[in-house]
């Protein structure tokens, strides 16, 4: 079953939340989150929420202003950060400032949250320093008990192949996993825009940076978690995405 006979699957039912509710999904790049959160988000009625689209069309913004615009930065405990800086570290494959992440994560979550959108979180918090200043405001928000956190999982030599032969869509920013029968698609199954690679950002030689990043800034947030009495679903990432969708959730439900 490939990733559109599962959205057409999962689309035919649009249950709506009874209950506060968060999933956040955690894997090295290429480990599938983007692609279960829409799923997720179609079956359960969740809102998704996908920090690296957010940073993107941050990024876009401040590219249409004037180089001495105010707009340009923000201003977090005293620190200015560029958001063309910030754009530049995400091309190059390192994260992007922890205190800017926090600042704009906190800040999409308290205005969805007022509109009582349960979520998906894909992709936040990645460092330390965000999953202190994000957790305690989702556990305010919505409870610890109604936070489930799954850690989808990829060796290393999965994510550099996946990422390096990856493709999005233009429009959604769908991504497209390789396989024999996307392999030669051209247009995006899901919504029909044209299917293109991230320039530089899913190069090889990129995909080392994003998966050292990985390892060494966003892995020991599990630590944060376990000593604060979160449980941590670990789902086989290497399975087709049907599976790795099931083992998802049997836990969420």
């Amino acid at each position: 079953m490939n990733l559109y006979s599962i959205y057409l699957k999962s689309s035919t039912q649009h249950p709506t939340p009874t209950m506060k509710q968060i999933i956040i999904l955690f894997g090295p790049p290429g480990a599938g989150k983007g692609t279960q959160s829409e799923l997720l988000s179609d079956k359960m009625g969740l809102y998704n929420f996908e920090t690296s689209k957010i940073l993107e069309k941050n990024f876009r913004e401040a590219e249409n202003l004037p180089e001495n615009s105010e707009e340009r930065f923000v201003k977090i405990d005293g620190e200015k950060f560029d958001i063309l800086n910030e754009k530049e570290n995400w091309k190059n494959g390192k994260l992007c400032s922890p205190p800017y992440v926090a600042y704009i994560v906190i800040n999409e979550i308290k205005k969805l949250s007022k509109e009582e959108n349960n979520l998906i979180l894909s992709g936040s918090p990645r460092t330390i320093y965000e999953v202190e200043k994000i957790a305690p405001v989702l556990e305010e928000l919505y409870g610890k008990e109604n936070i489930k956190i799954i850690l989808i999982e990829i060796k290393p030599e999965e994510t550099i192949f996946r990422n390096s032969h990856r493709k999005i869509c233009e429009l959604m920013r769908h991504s497209i996993l390789f396989n024999d029968e996307t392999e030669n698609l051209t247009i995006c199954p899901l919504d029909g825009s044209k299917l293109v690679k991230r320039e530089g950002l899913d190069d090889p030689e990129t995909i080392k940076v994003r998966l050292k990043e990985y390892t060494e800034r966003t892995y020991p947030i599990f630590d944060y978690f376990e000593k604060n009495g979160f449980k941590i679903e670990k789902v086989n990432g290497e399975q087709p995405i049907a599976d790795v969708f099931k083992d998802i959730l049997n836990f969420v439900k």
